[in-house]
């Protein structure tokens, strides 16, 4: 495994949401970090059929414009009921006609989706979210870190807090949903601690350990 030496690092992301929540996981690291948006670079197309190929999309061209060392995620929501979807596509089910994304959109699409197949039960409601982080050099290396989190979804919508699907994922174990969670409630983890609760932050907790010697 390679090493991150570097602390001038860019984010490959045009997603505020992500910014802020890598912007506090990274924060106790004294990285530099900047996104790819204040680069000006040009999102790519995520052609990728995996949450690993599309993070190594992102990184790969961000590192490669740059010539720094570039992180990028991928990340989704996998309904059991669904047959692990919408997975890879879950910022596509929020897509409208115009290009932009309405999340509030996507969630009644989901839902709607799962009453379709019968999925009313809390027990026929499970899923789980997944980040996997790419980590990308200029010269092609890649390291990746996959982090789920199980729960079931839950309607209506709860919590204005988080973005994306947050409001209908209810973690398990917990009885607020991520929409409903602070940013520390949400990620659970800091240096020295054990779990970490989010995907992303159970991806991030892995690669920290792994790249920046974190406890």
């Amino acid at each position: 495994m390679r090493i991150l030496t570097e602390r001038e690092i860019v984010v490959a992301s045009h997603n505020e949401g992500k910014l802020r929540e890598f912007a506090d996981l990274m924060a106790p690291f004294g990285f530099k970090a900047k996104s790819a948006k204040e680069f000006g670079l040009p999102e790519p197309d995520e052609t990728g059929t995996t949450f690993e190929q599309n993070a190594a999309i992102k990184a790969l061209a961000a590192a490669t414009a740059t010539g720094l060392p570039a992180l990028s995620d991928d990340s989704g929501l996998c309904v059991d009921a669904l047959d692990g979807q919408p997975g890879v596509y879950t910022a596509n089910w929020a897509e409208k006609p115009d290009g932009s994304r309405d999340f509030g959109m996507a969630m009644q699409r989901t839902e709607d989706a799962m009453n379709e197949v019968g999925a009313v039960s809390a027990d026929e409601r499970s899923g789980r979210f997944v980040a996997v982080i790419c980590v990308a050099w200029p010269d092609g290396h890649t390291e990746y870190f996959r982090g789920e989190a199980e729960g079931q979804l839950v309607w209506p919508p709860r919590g204005q807090k988080g973005f994306g699907y947050d409001p209908v994922f209810l973690p398990e174990g917990f009885d607020k949903t991520f929409g409903e969670m602070t940013a520390e409630e949400k990620h659970g983890w800091k240096p020295g601690q054990e779990t970490a609760l989010s995907h992303r932050a159970r991806a991030f907790q892995k690669f920290a350990r792994a790249m920046l010697g974190a406890a």
